[in-house]
């Protein structure tokens, strides 16, 4: 299994449960990783989505805790244990955990590779991401610097 996240400086990935920054080629680039795949997200990350709908070409799955929460068009677990579960009925590869920062701590443990673009700037942040390289995870690709809106990012490959 994956995580892609796009991170400051500080890992940090979000403020008021929205993005830091929109970059078009970090969006981009999350679409062309997901597309075709399965994402596991959280109740408010699917909220924070266009229209609050689940993400075209993809098999959206939405953890959420709310017994009241009921969706028909996306696939809605209420446990970690009923998501890994659903999730062995895919590809390892093609399984990408997309947030929000709980659903990303909790899954952990659970992915080999995270897919992380990595902002060179300091944004007012609330919400985080483990900062892998501190857990002894390591870069096995890096794509070469970008830059939009005077930011410059890379997208990088860690790996258990």
């Amino acid at each position: 299994m994956n995580a892609i996240v796009a991170v400051d400086r500080n890992w940090g990935i979000g403020r008021n449960n929205n993005l830091l920054v929109h970059l078009p080629g970090d969006l981009k680039y999350y679409k062309e990783k997901t597309l075709g795949n399965v994402i596991i997200v959280g109740q408010r990350t699917l909220e924070s989505f266009p229209g609050s709908r689940p993400l075209p070409g993809r098999t959206n799955i939405v953890l959420s805790d709310d017994p009241d929460f009921v969706r028909n068009d996306c696939i809605v677990c209420r446990t970690k244990a009923e998501v890994l579960e659903l999730a062995t009925q895919y590809d390892p590869d093609r399984v990408f955990i997309c947030g929000g920062a709980s659903i990303y701590r909790l899954f952990l443990e659970d992915c080999d590779a995270f897919y992380v673009t990595k902002i060179d700037e300091a944004f007012e942040a609330d919400t985080f991401f483990p900062d892998l390289e501190s857990l002894g995870f390591r870069i096995d690709w890096s794509s070469e610097e970008r830059e939009e809106k005077g930011i410059r990012y890379r997208f990088v490959r860690y790996v258990r």
